[in-house]
């Protein structure tokens, strides 16, 4: 069986701003864009990489979700504690240059880990944790 990973999903609640990192601190580029205000969903993916997205959608979108849920959801983006997503390349410093002249909320300097991994961290503007493992 090969199975691939397509799409990954992160929540949004202002679309412009989260395209804004994606597109132009991470360098994605836009697959798709549809709805209005911020029922919007956005795909993103690394121009290299076709087959794989990040779909950028409202979080509460889902009419399965309860008011009780969507307020947990509301909350925990602000704490930062809802998404996150773990991205790699081969020059963690000029990654970490390139987001964080954008501004961006930096959570970790590029930082050697005990367990072997060289990473940094950002929050995107919904509060989702984007950390930047580098590849060896």
């Amino acid at each position: 069986m090969d199975i691939t990973i397509h799409t990954a999903a992160l929540p949004h609640d202002d679309p412009e701003a989260s395209l804004a990192f994606y597109r132009d601190a991470l360098g994605f580029e836009v697959r798709t864009d549809v709805g209005t205000g911020t029922m919007r969903w956005i795909t993103v993916g690394p121009p290299n990489q076709p087959g794989t997205c990040i779909l950028l959608g409202p979080p509460a979108a889902n009419p399965g979700i309860t008011e009780a849920e969507r307020t947990t959801i509301t909350e925990m983006m602000a704490k930062g504690t809802y998404g996150w997503i773990m991205l790699a390349t081969d020059d963690l410093d000029a990654a970490f240059d390139r987001v964080q002249a954008t501004n961006a909320e930096v959570v970790q300097e590029p930082t050697e880990q005990p367990y072997g991994i060289r990473d940094c961290a950002f929050r995107d503007p919904a509060g989702n944790m984007v950390r930047i493992q580098e590849l060896r």
